[in-house]
């Protein structure tokens, strides 16, 4: 069964005479189980696209279900939970108040339900804020707490707009971490980020949206088949001729090669008196967006 199907959803704002189409046709489904990473610049349709999903837009072409329910309907999303980019929790309530006001309002009674809150604020190592006010944490420390409000229901589907945003580097991995095991327990999630690093490391596979197009699905294998014969070198040299590449500081570049072009390049390197400094492979999300962003145009 799909936890998410867009069927032909399309949706135009209109403002001040003009006409804006956020959504263009959008087609796509989210098995359950899977994680999809949904890709785009700022202002190609993300937000949107989540908006519909949970009937806060609902003037808009085609249909959205959810686990087979028309998402216009409440009952479609009670086994889903959202967590908004810039999440607004009551911030006179405690962390600890404020997940066991979620298990009510998702009607889920536990005999243990403050121990229950309290593991999942030590899952995101906030359970030391347990009883503080909201609004006396850090930014980082709400994001956590958002999440472990999103996680404590145990959701089927999970939605998330840029739930790594406000996180400094050991919260993004911990929190990718904690998303890798919800997926492994069976969890669908549809997610948004800008941080391309961490999408590739737990999504399934990604969509890339731009102007209210979805342009292409791509999973990782297929990014491996599609650029595997693509590699990035990075280099020294004082040769004009061979400084076309992406400066990266005085005398050292980058740039990409097809397997094809790599040993009749390398001979010019060496002839030139220059040094190969490293060689990677070009496979990568960002480099994969960049590309198709600019096919699009």
């Amino acid at each position: 069964m799909n936890a998410l199907e867009f069927r032909h959803v399309s949706k135009r704002f209109h403002s001040k005479g003009r006409t804006v189409h956020a959504l263009k046709g959008i087609d796509l489904q989210v098995p359950e189980g899977e994680v999809f990473g949904f890709v785009g610049p700022n202002g190609a349709g993300k937000s949107t696209t989540i908006k519909v999903m949970l009937d806060i837009i609902n003037d808009y072409e085609g249909e959205v279900s959810i686990y087979g329910k028309p998402s216009t309907q409440a009952d479609s999303r009670q086994y889903l939970s959202y967590l908004p980019e810039s999440p607004a929790l009551y911030d006179q309530f405690t962390p600890l108040e404020v997940l066991r006001m979620a298990l009510r309002m998702y009607g889920i009674r536990r005999k243990d339900e403050k121990a229950w809150c309290m593991q999942w604020l030590e899952r995101f190592s906030v359970a030391q804020n347990a009883n503080r006010r909201i609004r006396q944490l850090s930014k980082g420390n709400v994001q956590r707490v958002a999440l472990a409000h999103a996680l404590v229901v145990q959701p089927r589907l999970l939605v998330l707009d840029e739930p790594l945003s406000g996180l400094d580097p050991v919260g993004r991995k911990d929190v990718v971490n904690i998303l890798q095991e919800y997926k492994e327990q069976g969890g669908a999630i549809f997610f948004t980020s800008h941080v391309l690093h961490d999408v590739e490391r737990i999504a399934d596979r990604f969509g890339f949206i731009n102007e209210g197009e979805l342009l292409t699905t791509r999973s990782p294998r297929d990014l491996m088949t599609e650029h595997a014969d693509r590699f990035i070198v990075r280099y020294q040299t004082d040769s004009a001729t061979l400084a076309e590449g992406l400066p990266l500081r005085e005398g050292e570049f980058e740039r990409e090669l097809t397997q094809a072009e790599m040993a009749d390049w390398i001979a010019r390197l060496n002839a030139s008196g220059g040094r190969l400094l490293d060689v990677r492979h070009a496979v990568s999300l960002e480099t994969v967006f960049f590309r198709i962003l600019e096919e699009s145009v």
